[in-house]
């Protein structure tokens, strides 16, 4: 499972058990780079739930997430959008599990040749080159 299908669950859980909700659809979205965080979730849908303000209701759900899982480090409110920062061990777990995972590809019996330009570095690249 990777790290979004985790907060995914783990924002699930705790919408549930803050709001009696059960979410249908949590949207998350790519943090903006002037904020700190590596992912967003949009806190919009879940206001008349709540019954609260955005900025309320975000702060409830990332104290609860820093409170009851081991995903997120820190987060951050910026009106009705959540950033969430990551843990490091948790990167650190999702890229070893990733490098320690073989490419295996099907053996067919067949044997696979694979052409790459190799244009001169110091030269215009020209139709040519494309060729290959």
């Amino acid at each position: 499972m990777n790290i979004l299908q985790q907060l995914n669950t783990e924002v699930s859980t705790t919408l549930t058990s803050l709001f009696s909700i059960a979410p249908t659809d949590i949207i998350f979205q790519e943090t903006n780079s002037q904020f700190e965080g590596d992912i967003t979730l949009v806190v919009f849908p879940y206001l008349k739930a709540s019954g609260q303000k955005p900025e309320q209701t975000a702060q409830a759900i990332g104290e609860a997430l820093i409170a009851n899982t081991q995903l997120v480090q820190e987060f951050n409110v910026v009106k009705g959008f959540l950033n969430f920062i990551i843990k490091q061990s948790v990167w650190l777990d999702y890229f070893n599990d990733s490098l320690n995972k073989s490419l295996e590809l099907p053996s067919t019996g067949k044997t696979i040749m694979v052409e790459y330009s190799s244009p001169n570095t110091n030269k215009p690249l020209h139709l040519g080159h494309v060729r290959n």
